[in-house]
């Protein structure tokens, strides 16, 4: 049996118009969170960015915890990546 890892590890990756669907999120929201460092890009296949998807839902559920709390983005990136 051969074992295929790069398809297992594509399956965890999801597209930019994914995580918008799936997030509830809009794509200048996720434009502005890549810019900001906040959801890192696993990988490109030509314009088509791809997320992790474990990475991206353990991001947004802290970046919306720490929303609610009241803390501007520039706080939360320092506390989600530390710069």
């Amino acid at each position: 049996m051969k074992k295929n890892n790069t398809k297992f590890r594509k399956n965890k990756d999801i597209s930019s118009m994914d995580v918008v669907k799936r997030f509830n999120i809009s794509y200048h929201v996720l434009n502005h969170y890549t810019n900001l460092g906040l959801l890192p890009i696993s990988r490109r296949e030509g314009k088509i960015r791809y997320y992790n998807q474990n990475i991206v839902k353990k991001r947004l559920k802290e970046i919306r915890r720490f929303m609610k709390e009241g803390y501007p983005l520039y706080l939360i990136r320092k506390k989600i990546i530390g710069v």
